[in-house]
């Protein structure tokens, strides 16, 4: 359910160079798909390295443990009803992850919404004839309070029916593992994208540049456009939006966007362009992107301004329908000039 609206940028014209103490760098770059998207890994070292197999490796565990697109991933098994799945590290991480941000945002990151998502036509599982007496029967099935990881690290649900879906986390999570891999091989600077999330870690040293990111204009719903530039060091950046999947009812023309409000069981329309919001790692930024975009905009600027663990930025329309935009202190000190 997440859009994902972030170009890279400033990346294109790396090259090989050597010092004069032969100290020789290499640009490591990766392409491809994966998770439904594509990634382009770019990353510096004083040798060339053959990362493609890694990478690989880590997409198929998260694939494995968390993806409700692959029919026997431990995800689809346990929304089957497969009580017997024991799962895995990375499946605690982001469950437990999801828990704390489900508190910290009021329920508005939820990923038993899952439920929802299928039945207005955004997930994987069959769409449904939506009215208020269905949604009302499917909010029953809502809420992260009704799912539990025992001891032994099965799920336990209170209804059988109950779906979840990590799609608002999982790439985030994907993201984070990759940088974890490229820690371990000792690799101190490179920037990581991933259907346009993101971690940037050193700087881009052969061009003794700190890496360079851009962020799409919302308004541009056709030809892809920079609405800014900022400086992405040591951090991760995750964004979501509105206003390029959605779905219009070929009998009514109405437009439903993808975002689904757990409180209400409705898709959310609202004054919400689009949300950026930089954390310490990309699980975080990517789970709270999606809470920022079901929540009443005011409610947004203040959860922002109050957890100093994150930085934003959000386009928005007043109540005039004009286009504005919010940043926090510390996400404005970053905007390239």
């Amino acid at each position: 359910m997440k859009n994902y609206i972030l170009i890279l940028v400033a990346v294109i014209g790396l090259f090989q160079s050597c010092k004069k103490n032969n100290d020789t760098k290499f640009r490591n770059e990766n392409v491809g798909g994966a998770l439904g998207t594509s990634y382009s890994i770019i990353s510096i070292s004083s040798e060339k390295l053959d990362l493609q197999k890694d990478i690989d490796s880590v997409f198929a565990v998260i694939n494995h443990s968390l993806s409700t697109y692959i029919p026997e991933s431990d995800i689809s098994r346990i929304n089957k009803g497969d009580s017997t799945v024991v799962v895995d590290k990375m499946f605690q991480e982001v469950f437990e992850l999801s828990k704390s941000i489900h508190e910290e945002t009021n329920g508005f990151f939820d990923p038993t919404v899952g439920t929802l998502v299928n039945a207005w036509g955004f997930g994987p599982e069959r769409q449904i004839s939506m009215d208020s007496l269905k949604i009302d029967s499917l909010l029953s099935f809502v809420g992260l309070d009704k799912i539990t990881l025992n001891d032994s690290n099965h799920i336990v649900k209170t209804k059988a029916n109950i779906y979840l879906d990590f799609n608002a986390i999982a790439k985030g999570y994907a993201i984070d593992r990759l940088a974890a891999m490229l820690d371990a091989k000792g690799v101190e600077n490179y920037l990581i994208e991933v259907g346009g999330e993101l971690v940037a870690k050193g700087k881009n040293t052969i061009k003794d540049k700190l890496w360079v990111v851009g962020i799409d204009d919302p308004e541009m719903e056709i030809n892809r456009a920079t609405k800014i530039l900022i400086h992405l060091n040591d951090r991760a950046l995750a964004s979501s939006g509105n206003y390029r999947k959605f779905r219009i009812d070929e009998e009514t023309g109405k437009k439903f966007v993808h975002t689904v409000n757990p409180k209400t069981g409705y898709t959310q329309v609202s004054n919400t362009l689009a949300v950026t919001i930089l954390a310490d790692n990309c699980a975080t930024a990517d789970a709270y992107a999606t809470a920022l975009m079901a929540m009443n905009i005011e409610d947004a600027f203040e959860l922002v301004e109050e957890n100093k663990r994150l930085e934003a930025y959000i386009i928005y329309l007043d109540e005039n329908g004009e286009t504005k935009e919010f940043s926090t202190k510390g996400f404005k000190a970053l905007v390239v000039k």
